[in-house]
């Protein structure tokens, strides 16, 4: 993964996906957490929190090659990614909270992304205390990430109609961009290919399960009700992975193909359980209902 135009395009790829984001966002998303202040608090701490941890058990238990562990946990601390919204609409999910969910991650991220990657490079890595994202490659996450969804969000602010236009544009071009940087990692690691699917494959499907399980599962219990539920459970499996391979490629970040490869594996694999998951949840309550 050496090409100059696949690493120089990276931020702007990921650019686009957050751009996206934004033109999608209002100020009012952010205030909705008002509204569902319960469901609000138990997705993100399952999302900040409970997830990391459970990744974390899940490599030493996999016993995952250092590099590619680092990589599981960068796609633990990414935040939700917007592709769960499509879903959360597409299975009878609370979109509202899924766009509130997903504005409050990406904030957050900017602040525990680097933490959960530095804390995780220090302890896997030999020498990983000098690998980590240091505070000038945290502000270029901070720009990465937070300035094309202030642009969106500017943009639907002042110009509605324009936004309006690009909306529907940008959410496909983000859909693109995102397979086709997954397409450009695998391939630039083609010749190992078979072994690291060999190596993470199983980690990142089973961490892929635990984590929408875990979304759905844990609002539930804390008497949640389905349709919210239903929201964190895609929005806590469904993760940025743009943004975990950008920080994992970009030569001013971690700078690593091998990290890189959980983030595609993760990009494959999500789409495939997101879509069973959603059918088993949908049949579930349409049982329940007939039964009812």
């Amino acid at each position: 993964m050496d090409s100059p135009l696949v690493l120089g395009s990276l931020p702007y790829a990921l650019g686009i996906v957050m751009l996206g984001l934004g033109l999608s966002l209002t100020l009012d998303d952010f205030r909705r957490v008002g509204q569902y202040p319960k469901a609000v608090l138990v997705a993100l701490l399952c999302q900040t929190v409970l997830l990391p941890a459970i990744c974390f058990g899940l490599v030493l238990a996999f016993r995952l090659p250092p590099e590619l562990a680092v990589g599981l946990m960068v796609v633990a601390a990414a935040p939700g990614g917007p592709t769960a919204n499509l879903f959360s609409h597409l299975f009878g999910g609370n979109v509202a909270l899924n766009v509130t969910l997903t504005a409050i991650n990406s904030v957050l991220a900017v602040a525990t992304l680097p933490v959960l990657v530095n804390l995780s490079a220090a302890y896997l890595l030999p020498g990983g205390a000098s690998l980590g994202l240091q505070f000038d490659k945290i502000q270029q996450i901070f720009v990465m990430v937070l300035v094309p969804v202030a642009i969106g969000m500017l943009l639907r602010a002042w110009a509605p109609q324009v936004a309006r236009r690009l909306n529907l544009p940008v959410r496909v071009l983000s859909v693109v961009v995102l397979l086709v940087v997954i397409t450009a990692v695998l391939y630039g690691e083609r010749d190992n290919l078979v072994d690291y699917f060999v190596s993470v494959g199983l980690a990142a499907l089973t961490f892929n399960i635990v984590s929408m399980l875990v979304g759905y599962g844990v609002p539930r219990l804390t008497g949640v009700d389905h349709r919210a539920a239903t929201a964190a459970g895609f929005e806590i499996g469904i993760h940025n992975t743009a943004l975990a391979i950008t920080i994992a490629l970009s030569p001013a970040l971690l700078n690593s193909a091998e990290i890189a490869i959980p983030g595609a594996v993760y990009g494959i694999v999500m789409f495939c359980t997101a879509t069973a998951f959603g059918w088993l949840i949908t049949r579930r309550t349409s049982v329940m209902i007939t039964e009812g």
